[in-house]
């Protein structure tokens, strides 16, 4: 089985998450590539049993050029056959914007034909040991819902 990771980071937070991720599927057994979403083009999921992306919340839930570009892009996929997670940090202090763009691309995804695995996981900021264990566990998830 193979898994595309696919991050966007402003400070570093989800692509800690990208790397946390893409270990403990690389343990499960999957073939796993990462990539930054400024050099990566939406139809490289093409190519991936699972569909990873993992994304920051910017201020009151606009998305950046880099994020906005690969939206459009994945909006344009047909993903039937594909299974998705999507994982993101945010900060609180926006209230019902915490995490946006993370759900909007759970839409996207959805609307795409591809099957969600798993609910969002969010993060609040960096990751902690508890959000690290979160992750630990949506890995193990992943991996048993694709060999299932």
């Amino acid at each position: 089985m193979r898994a595309k990771i696919v991050f966007a980071s402003m400070t570093g937070n989800d692509e800690d998450m990208a790397e946390i991720l893409e270990e403990d599927l690389l343990d499960q057994g999957l073939e796993v590539d990462s990539s930054d979403v400024s050099f990566t083009d939406a139809n490289d999921y093409l190519d991936s049993d699972l569909c990873v992306f993992i994304t920051y919340t910017y201020g009151e839930g606009a998305m950046t050029d880099e994020i906005a570009d690969f939206y459009d892009q994945l909006k344009e996929l047909d993903l039937t056959g594909k299974s998705f997670a999507v994982m993101g940090s945010g900060d609180k202090t926006y209230k019902e914007h915490y995490c946006e763009n993370v759900f909007d691309f759970e839409k996207a995804f959805l609307a795409c034909g591809a099957k969600e695995l798993i609910p969002p996981l969010t993060v609040e900021n960096a990751p902690d040991d508890d959000d690290i264990a979160r992750i630990d566990q949506a890995a193990e998830e992943l991996a048993d819902k694709l060999n299932g």
